[in-house]
């Protein structure tokens, strides 16, 4: 299987490096657990109103080390519940990509991003050919390919799944 390319509309350009994923609810609302409330508070204290701007299928953009702190889940929940499709960013922090990969949501390293991309742009990210390209602006950048494992968690929907279909291939294991 894979992995789907994703293309979609530039939703946010987080522009600063060392961004703490949870200023995306604020910090004071990492404990809610419904949904719907944490996507409503997405980006409330930068743009209010932010969540009804995203689209199915929107990326946002990253400076280096995003998602830097805590690896706390409830920003990025709310984020895909609004229908962003993944982040393409400098770099990210280790906790945040390990995290967001077991989630099996998609995570591109792509060095430059931020000098090729502005909020409602849309951009394409091809894992076969390495690139995010820019079609309205004609530029591509190299994508720093996947590891393996995480290119098969991806495509497995995230860690749990890949592990069942690992072990289910396992020598000796019943299905």
């Amino acid at each position: 299987m894979a992995l789907p390319n994703l293309r979609g509309r530039v939703a946010w350009v987080f522009d600063e490096d060392d961004f703490d994923i949870d200023l995306i609810i604020g910090v004071r609302n990492i404990k809610i657990t419904d949904l719907d409330e944490l996507a409503r508070l997405a980006m409330g204290d930068r743009e209010p109103g932010f969540a009804a701007t995203v689209q199915r299928g929107d990326l946002l953009v990253g400076g280096r080390n995003f998602g830097y702190g805590h690896p706390h889940y409830p920003a990025m929940r709310a984020m895909r519940h609004l229908g962003i499709a993944g982040v393409v960013a400098e770099s990210f922090s280790p906790g945040f990509f390990r995290g967001e990969i077991s989630m099996g949501f998609p995570l591109v390293t792509c060095p430059g991003i931020l000098g090729l991309a502005a909020r409602g742009d849309v951009l394409e990210v091809d894992w076969a050919a390495a690139e995010v390209r820019h079609p309205a602006g004609g530029r591509t950048l190299p994508l720093q390919p996947l590891a393996e494992s995480e290119r098969q968690t991806l495509e497995a929907g995230g860690l749990l799944p890949y592990l069942k279909a690992r072990r289910s291939r396992a020598p000796g294991v019943q299905p």
